[in-house]
């Protein structure tokens, strides 16, 4: 794991303790700081529990003055939780774990982070230049939303790339990350319940790059106002800002797992990356034809006397499923779940490739409403198990049934992978 001298004596309160709360109280501990823990988990405190140096006791009765940093999971709603009030009233800084492994690069091994964000892609983008180091050989590690958390990972040696996945959340608990590559793909409404307004949801994608050194590189997507808008602001880095401008036409007929419009974009990104690390064109050349897709992104899971089968779960608003279907040619659409708008107006291009639309979950009877007319037929379906049946009995040689929802998940599943994981089985119990 990752520790830092810089944490030694210091006290810290950890609210949150999944995997990331769970690295980061080892990783304070390891560093010789003073820790309280709580989650309203009592499995997750019993875990935090066994950790030598941790106190676990209900951070709502402490007093908090006095203290380095109140670390919140990224799931903490910062905008409505009595915690972080308290905090800021005391001047404690409310951080996160991404925070702690800024406060700790200084005592690592010579290193490059790259930093990436973004409503949609990012995910994707953050596996594919991990995945283009690796084929090239350059020791990598990839983590923050993704993957393992930065915190309980080995130390990379001298030259190592740290890969970082950022969500807005985890910006906001970030005060002093200055990233040597910081990525913008997109920015489309989405969380606006954590935000006052769609601006300020926009300016936390903003502070990736306020942290960074101004010599230091930004690549960024303009297919949107919000992101172009940043990249103007940007526009003194002259050479070290790359733009990423929508609609380029790309041969990705070599890239299996990386096709649509989309991932045209995040290729695109990932390559800028790849190029300011130095990677030869060889090398990024053979991480993108070997690529394989993320779980629930585009992922294909069966293909089924002609039929192809492919979880789209993590697509969780309209405009991260639009180039989904803008990837295919005949559509069998699974689509609904807890809406986060009332319109599917970001997917109207591709109605064109639906050949039937199946509702699921809270939104079912308003996208059958929106959906009633602008494609050939829509079928009430209710559920999943439901709607993979009737759209595999209905599908024929060469079309595609496409799970791919443009809604949360939490009306029908624990989250995107429950319902991704629900999918797959749903297909594998077909007779």
């Amino acid at each position: 794991m990752i520790a830092s001298r810089t944490f030694e004596g210091k006290r810290y309160a950890v609210l949150g303790l999944a995997r990331s709360g769970l690295a980061t109280v080892r990783a304070l501990a390891k560093s010789g700081a003073h820790v309280v823990a709580w989650d309203s988990d009592p499995a997750a405190r019993e875990r935090a529990a066994g950790v030598n140096g941790v106190i676990v006791h209900d951070i709502a009765t402490l007093n908090l003055e006095g203290a380095a940093g109140l670390v919140v999971s990224p799931g903490v709603p910062l905008n409505t939780h009595p915690l972080v009030e308290r905090a800021r009233v005391a001047g404690v800084p409310v951080i996160g774990d991404i925070e702690l492994f800024a406060q700790a690069r200084s005592e690592l091994p010579a290193h490059t982070v790259v930093g990436i964000t973004g409503t949609n892609g990012k995910s994707t983008t953050t596996a594919l230049v991990h995945h283009i180091l690796t084929t090239a050989g350059r020791p990598t590690s990839m983590g923050g939303n993704i993957g393992l958390p930065i915190l309980g990972q080995e130390p990379l040696p001298e030259g190592g790339v740290y890969v970082l996945e950022l969500s807005s959340y985890q910006i906001d608990l970030t005060q002093s990350l200055d990233c040597e590559i910081a990525v913008l793909l997109n920015i489309t409404p989405d969380h606006l319940d954590r935000y006052d307004g769609f601006e300020s949801y926009a300016a936390s994608k903003a502070h990736l790059f306020a942290m960074q050194s101004p010599d230091h590189d930004a690549v960024i997507g303009i297919g949107d106002a919000a992101s172009a808008q940043i990249a103007r602001s940007l526009s003194a880095r002259g050479e070290h800002l790359t733009k990423i401008a929508p609609g380029v036409c790309m041969d990705q007929s070599r890239w299996p797992a990386l096709q649509g419009p989309h991932n045209a974009q995040n290729a695109l990104a990932a390559i800028a990356v790849a190029k300011a690390l130095g990677v030869s064109e060889a090398d990024i050349d053979r991480g993108l034809a070997t690529y394989v897709s993320l779980a629930h992104r585009m992922q294909t899971i069966a293909v089924r006397d002609g039929v192809t089968f492919v979880d789209d779960s993590k697509a969780t608003n309209p405009e991260s499923t639009a180039p989904a279907l803008g990837a295919f040619g005949r559509i069998h659409w699974i689509v609904g779940g807890k809406r986060k708008g009332d319109d599917l107006d970001a997917c109207a291009p591709y109605f064109d490739r639906v050949v039937a639309a199946y509702t699921i979950g809270e939104a079912g009877p308003l996208f059958h409403e929106l959906l009633t007319g602008r494609v050939p037929a829509v079928e009430a379906a209710g559920d999943l198990a439901t709607a993979v049946a009737h759209a595999a009995a209905a599908a024929r040689d060469g079309d595609v049934v496409l799970l791919s929802p443009a809604c949360a998940s939490f009306d029908q599943f624990r989250d995107y992978e429950d319902r991704g994981a629900a999918f797959r089985a749903a297909v594998e119990a077909l007779p």
